[in-house]
Order: structure tokens, then sequence, then C-alpha cells
């Protein structure tokens, strides 16, 4: 038996930037992980001196960039270029990132290239929140009117959200996150995998006690309060609050009568996202421009994540493919259409082939604002008093990691609230925790 301030089931992102927000405020804070590694679906693996994440990953400047920095993490990589092409019709064409491939681009006619410039600028003044009750569909449709940028604009909103459902996915959110990739991103040196080690050593540092290779069974509550995480090897955590930061159909398993609770709804609203990701290294670029490819007719996105961080011992060019999902999935022909936008934009690719991994199908997120959401999950379960929830499905219109970290917030702003325990100064924090 172990007793604990907060205890949080699950090491991911979400789970360890809880632990270090509890642990600062002064919890005494336990986070069970049932893999022998912390990170979840952040992990890094090597495989011949390549380090290849669990799929496509990029660091926006969100609430995760902001979170991370504020905890002094070195987030050691580089922005790349941005310079792009877009598959159209089979063909790869100049896309329109700025002024001069915009003016460039025989993509877009002269009429569509002034109202794909107005846009960018719009963008960046745009109260995106306005739109989280308007599909992504009828946004575009009813605001854009060139043909060709509406096709480009689905294709660049695709590709910064994951989300592969115009009908169903919160135009607000998505266009929020396309603003933050008009401020380009991170690709971060030797994967995510660095991210997260640092991420565990501070929360070691601050105290958490970390206890990998434990899997919580259930987690105990009675007459309306939580009490205690049970482990599969007997290990019962007591505790007065407990985060989970596992996946939505995790939570649900772990909380008896679960469906008596708000769990149950979130459940039922979910809309798991899931990509094929195929990643190869390469010991040369045959066509050494082409780094940086956006599906338009095709829901794939190519990105040499080596022309802007460190990711092999020996020089070989790290390329991340994604194929966006929907609801019909075929592993096998999802990796034939990916090998085949390789043979487009590297023909020659298999004959300089390193080190490749393949993952037919990995949830990038357990669900995320679309126009049928009841309502947004968390961070309390209101039926159970001390059980809160984060993750990336735990999103009030956050995408991604950035969902990840803000509901990990929101849950440790809710323990401190309700415990009447003062949240630590800004400064101790730096600017991510101005909303804890």
């Amino acid at each position: 038996m172990k007793k604990a301030d907060v205890a949080i089931v699950g090491g991911g992102i979400a789970g360890l930037t809880a632990a270090v927000y509890a642990a600062k405020a002064g919890k005494q804070t336990v986070l069970i992980e049932k893999q022998v590694r912390m990170g979840g679906r952040a992990i890094t693996n090597q495989k011949n001196g390549v380090y290849f994440n669990m799929g496509g990953h990029a660091l926006y400047f969100g609430d995760a960039w902001e979170t991370f920095r504020g905890f002094g993490l070195s987030l050691q990589g580089n922005k790349p270029s941005i310079d792009a092409y877009g598959i159209w019709k089979g063909t790869l064409k100049t896309l329109p990132t700025n002024v001069r491939s915009l003016l460039a681009t025989p993509l877009v006619s002269w009429k569509g290239k002034m109202e794909f410039a107005a846009w960018l600028t719009k963008l960046g003044k745009l109260d995106t929140r306005l739109y989280d009750r308007v599909s992504l569909r009828e946004w575009i449709e009813g605001q854009i009117k060139d043909p060709m940028v509406r096709h480009i604009f689905y294709s660049l909103l695709r590709t910064a959200s994951y989300v592969v459902a115009p009908d169903l996915q919160a135009a607000g959110p998505a266009l929020g996150q396309l603003k933050n990739a008009l401020k380009g991103v991170l690709y971060l040196d030797r994967g995510w995998g660095e991210t997260v080690e640092e991420l565990r050593q501070l929360a070691s540092r601050l105290g958490v006690a970390c206890l990998t290779d434990n899997k919580a069974v259930s987690i105990g509550h009675d007459q309306g309060k939580v009490n205690h995480v049970l482990c599969d090897n007997g290990l019962k955590i007591i505790a007065g609050s407990i985060i989970v930061a596992a996946p939505l159909e995790e939570a649900y398993r772990l909380v008896p009568r679960a469906e008596s609770t708000a769990l149950h709804t979130w459940k039922e609203q979910a809309i798991p996202v899931t990509a094929a990701c195929l990643d190869v290294a390469l010991r040369r670029l045959p066509k050494p421009k082409q780094q940086f490819v956006y599906g338009i007719d095709q829901t794939v996105f190519l990105s040499n994540q080596s022309r802007a961080a460190y990711l092999s011992e020996d020089g070989s060019q790290v390329i991340s493919l994604l194929k966006y999902q929907g609801e019909e999935t075929n592993a096998r022909q999802d990796l034939l259409e990916l090998e085949q936008t390789l043979d487009l934009v590297q023909p020659g690719w298999r004959n300089e082939l390193a080190a490749k991994q393949y993952l037919p199908k990995i949830t990038v997120f357990h669900d995320f604002m679309h126009i049928k959401r009841k309502e947004n999950p968390g961070p309390a379960v209101p039926e159970i008093e001390g059980l809160y929830v984060a993750g990336d499905w735990a999103s009030h219109g956050e995408l991604l990691v950035d969902a990840a970290t803000a509901s990990a917030k929101r849950a440790v702003r809710h323990i401190l609230a309700r415990t009447e325990t003062e949240g630590i100064p800004e400064d101790e924090y730096g600017g991510a925790v101005s909303n804890l």
C-alpha cells in the first residue's frame, strides 16, 4: 500500500505534465504507467541508428510548446523550410506557402491567388472560436469562392488536424491549429523520446514517484468519492485525487459503474482519429528538393524531418509519410498508397532504404471537437468527487499534444481549487501556466 495526495494513471505527455504541476504545487504525487517506458505515443524507437517516432510528430507553437518551455525543457531541434509541393491528379505542383510560391504555382488562377493571399492575412486576426459549432465543410464552402483554393484549404486543415471528416469536424479548432501552423513547427532532435525523458527526470526531481511496469486495473470509489488505484500486482495507492491520463476506453474500464457517470456520455460521443504511418530512412534523397508534400486530392502527407532535426547517426534522411484515415481502413492498401507517394516524390527510394517502420493504424487521438459532441470531457467526473481526466481526447478545443498539456493543467487546477490550495506563482511556472 502506498499513500499520495494525487495519483495519476498514464505516463504519456498528459500524465507527466499533470505530475509536474501537481508536484510543483506541493502535492505528494504518484504516477502509474503500465509500460516499461514513459511516453505513450510520444516514445521514440531506435532502428539501425535511426530515431523513429510513433508516426509523424511536429511540435506546434501552441500550448504544449509554451508548457515545455515553462518547464525549462531543452526542446532541441529546428523549424523546417516550408517550401512545399502538392499532389494533384498524380503530379507534383508547387504549393503556395509564401508570396514567391503563390506567384509561381500553376495550381491557382490569378483571381484564386488573390483570394488565397487575402485569407492568409485574415487568418492571423480571425477569432476561430466563433466557428466552434460550425462544420469545417460549412465554413470552407461558405467562405472560400475559388474551387482550387477550397481544395488547398481542405488539404492544409487536414494536415494540421489529422482529421478526415469535414462534415463532422468543428471548424474553429482546426482553423486555430492552422493559425499555429503558419508560425512554423519544430522537429525535435532524436525524436520526442528526448522530451519525454526530460519530463520524467523533472518529475522525479520534484519528488514524483514514477511507477513503470505497473498496470492499473481499477479505481476505487465509495459514496461518491475516489479513494484508491489498484494495480495488477496488488499494489494499492491510496489518494484523495486521481487523474486518469489514459485513453477514454481505458478510463471507462478502470472505473466501476462508469456507465452511471459522465464517462459514459464521453465514451458514446467519442470519434477516434487514426492514421497509417510509414517512416523510412534513406541514405540519400534521389530528389533533394522534394521534401515536403501535401496531398490535395489524396489524404496523404510527406515530410523529410531530417531537414530540420538530427534523427540518424549516419546522416540518413528520415522521411515520415501519413495516410489520414476515415472509418474504413485497409492496411495493405494504405501501405501501397504511401509507397506510391514515395515513388512519385523520391523515385528510386528503395535503392537507398536504410531502415523502415510501418504503423498501419495508430490512434492519433481518441476524440476531438465535432459538431455531434454533447459536451467537452472533464476535467472533473462530476459524479465522483476527486476523479479527473486528462489526455488528447479531453480537449476543450485544443488539438493533438496541445490537448494533452491543456487538459492536464485543467485537472490540476481543479484539484487545487477543491483542496483549497493556492496555485504556484506564475513566475515559478513561467508563461506556460498563466491559466492554471
